[in-house]
This record gives structure tokens, C-alpha cells and sequence, in this order.
């Protein structure tokens, strides 16, 4: 039996040292997330704190920016992170992917020397975490119509209103706050115990179950004008943060479809129906050469970002919008195709398809819904704006 990712020995593609980097985070995704992920799951909890402390100390957090403790590593690297930690779970990609390159990355591209000194150094290490609140509970897709509102008061700022659907913020110490005020659209920094500040637990989720998600309440956040990000200017700012952290859903959707193929391997060469193993039968041999087919692509796909990433130093939205686009819908398609050779052991906690193919459901609309990134490519493409 071969491996989902060895038909075309993509491994040669990588450098000793990027292959190093993704053997130690599968290491640590075996090591402390398999394990418990299941329970997290069916409990509705994970240990954010302890894990991060954990991804800390691996140099995980942040890990593609520079300075301040962070790592520097390259874009494909990140990547590769972002792959192995998703093939244990979503939710625990999500808490990297959050921390870095939405919380930390909009400190370390708009903040202060003063900020990136307060905060980074520990984020970094997983002493402190970050989340990024720009999703309302009414403006999803749509932020320039956000609700939550800053105005100045003498040299300080009020800040009044809600987010909703933020990952890490029942537990954050520091939350990164878009508002609109007489200027446009600017960030702040709030520390988490600032009076008026309130973070509740979202329960009842049929997804991301091992992932911390609150909904934000802002009720007159007094903030001296040293909380704001001074270099954030307009909603291209909190855009920008988005595109940051796409960048590693478009790997980390390929970990979760590769866990799911690389089940439905082996059920599919253990599993005996009619006499025989359930991978001797056409239809599920087609199923899965599809699927690998798919897996390969999107692979190649985010490697070749990865690679572009890393020689430009950014890439261009509507190229992360055909990764995001791409990728979680394949990998989507893949959980729920490996769930059918499963059968009903399929929808069992004791395989992770299920649990994947859940998580996906979410994966597909954060950070961009499927017609969002149908939206932005078509408009590269025509040059016409279908948005409005």
C-alpha cells in the first residue's frame, strides 16, 4: 500500500530542512493531540494554554515572521506546520493560525515598537494569547458595514460593540479590535481585563468542537490612544490579516484530507465485504484514486504559493483566494467520500473522518465563504467588480 502523497514523490520537492521542520510537527500532533483529540471533541473543550505553551517552545507561534522571539521560517515551512497540525485536527491549526497570523501579524505589520515589545515576546513563547475580532454577529462577509464603533474622548478612545465567532477569545489576554470612527476603519490592541471588555464561550457547536470560540462584547473599552495600531489605516489593513492566515488554511485543508485518505486506506484493505478486502472492489478503488488525485493536486498547489510566497515576500489575494477556494473544497469532498467507504463506522468518534469532514464544514466559510473567493478571482479575471 502507498501512501496518499508518495505517487508522485512530492517529497523530492521539499529541502532536508523543510522536511525536518514538518516531521517535528507531526511529531508533536501525534504526541499531544491524537491522542485526545476525540475526548476535546466530544467534550467541547480544549487545553488552549497548555497547548500553546507546548507550540511555543517548538517555535510554532508566529513562527513565519521575524524578531521578537518569533522564528523567521519560510513560507513553505509554515505550511508544512500548518498540514501536519490540521491532519490532527482543525481546531488545533486554527489556535496556531489565529495566534500568528491574524493576532500576531497585525501587531508585528501595524503596531508599535512599544506594542511588538509588550506583546510579541510572549505570544511567541505561549505565555500570552491573542485573538482578532472583526467578524459581527450581523457583518460576516461583508465588514465594511461593521457595527462596532471607536470615538476619541480627549486623548483616550471609547470603543463600543460586539464580535462574534472568534476563535481564542475566551481566553485571550490580548484581542486585536477592528472598529469604524470618523477616520475610516483602525485596529487597537485591548488587553483582555480592560473594564467593559467581556468574552463569553460559544457552546452548542456541531464544528471545531476543539477549538475555543467566544463572542466579544465591547461596552464603552476605554483605551489610551497607545492601543491603537498606528500604522493601520482603512479596512485594507484587517484584509491584509486575512490574507496572512488563508495562506495556511490552503495547507492545512490538505492535512485533514490526507488523515481522512490515509484512513480510508486501511479500512478499505482490512475491511472484508463478499469475501474479499473492500479496496478489491472497482467503485471503491475508483473513490480513492480520485481522491488521491485531488490530494495531489492541492499539494502541488499550495507548495507552488508556498514557493512564490517565499521568492516575492507576499502573495497576491486572488492567488490565496484560488488556494482557500481550491483546497477546502476538495478536502471537504474527500472527508465525506472517505466517510462513505467507512460506512458506518464512518460517523464513529473512533476514526477521525467524521470529526474532519465537521470541521471542514466551518473551514469552508471562515475567513472568506466559497463565493467570497469565487467573487475575488472573478473579478481578477473579468476586471469587474460583482461585489455590490
Amino acid at each position: 500500500m502507498v501512501a496518499p502523497l508518495d505517487l508522485l514523490d512530492v517529497d523530492t520537492l521539499l529541502s532536508d530542512e523543510e522536511r525536518d521542520i514538518r516531521a517535528l510537527c507531526r511529531r508533536v500532533a501525534d504526541d499531544r493531540v491524537r491522542p485526545h483529540v476525540a475526548g476535546w471533541y466530544e467534550d467541547g473543550t480544549v487545553p488552549v494554554r497548555e497547548l500553546a505553551q507546548e507550540f511555543g517552545k517548538l517555535g510554532l507561534l508566529g513562527m513565519h515572521l521575524t524578531g521578537y522571539g518569533c522564528a523567521g521560517s519560510s513560507a513553505v515551512a509554515y505550511g508544512l506546520a500548518c498540514m501536519e497540525l490540521e491532519a490532527a485536527d482543525s481546531g488545533v491549526r486554527s489556535l496556531v493560525s489565529v495566534q500568528g497570523s491574524l493576532a500576531m501579524y497585525a501587531i508585528w505589520r501595524f503596531g508599535s515598537e512599544d506594542q511588538k515589545q509588550r506583546w510579541l515576546p510572549g505570544m511567541a513563547a505561549g505565555e500570552l494569547i491573542g485573538c482578532f475580532g472583526l467578524t459581527e454577529p450581523d457583518h460576516g462577509s461583508d465588514p465594511a458595514t461593521m457595527a462596532t464603533r471607536a470615538r476619541r474622548d480627549g486623548g483616550d478612545w471609547i470603543l463600543d460593540g460586539g464580535k462574534m465567532w472568534i476563535t481564542n477569545a475566551p481566553v485571550a489576554d490580548v484581542a486585536v479590535i477592528w472598529a469604524r470612527a470618523e477616520e475610516g476603519v483602525v485596529g487597537f490592541a485591548v488587553p483582555t481585563d480592560t473594564p467593559g471588555f467581556a468574552a463569553r464561550e460559544i457552546k452548542h457547536k456541531m464544528s471545531l468542537r476543539a477549538s475555543s470560540t467566544g463572542e466579544i462584547t465591547l461596552d464603552g473599552v476605554r483605551l489610551p490612544d497607545s492601543a491603537r495600531l498606528p500604522e493601520a489605516r482603512g479596512l485594507k489593513a484587517p484584509l491584509s490579516c486575512l490574507t496572512e492566515a488563508r495562506f495556511g488554511i490552503i495547507w492545512g485543508a490538505m492535512g485533514a484530507a490526507r488523515d481522512c485518505l490515509t484512513v480510508a486506506l486501511d479500512y478499505a484493505t482490512t475491511r472484508e465485504q463478499f469475501g474479499r478486502p473492500i479496496g478489491g472492489f472497482q467503485l471503491t478503488q475508483a473513490k480513492l484514486a480520485d481522491m488521491a488525485l485531488e490530494l495531489q493536486k492541492g499539494y502541488l498547489l499550495a507548495l507552488h504559493l508556498g514557493r512564490l510566497r517565499d521568492a516575492s515576500g507576499a502573495l497576491r489575494p486572488e492567488q490565496v483566494s484560488v488556494g482557500k477556494l481550491n483546497n477546502v473544497r476538495e478536502a471537504i469532498a474527500i472527508a465525506r467520500t472517505c466517510r462513505t467507504i467507512l460506512g458506518g463506522n464512518g460517523i464513529s468518534g473512533e476514526y477521525p473522518v467524521m470529526r474532519h469532514a465537521n470541521n471542514l464544514e466551518s473551514v469552508l466559510t471562515y475567513e472568506g465563504t466559497s463565493e467570497i473567493h469565487q467573487l475575488v478571482i472573478g473579478q481578477k479575471l473579468t476586471g469587474l467588480n460583482a461585489f455590490a
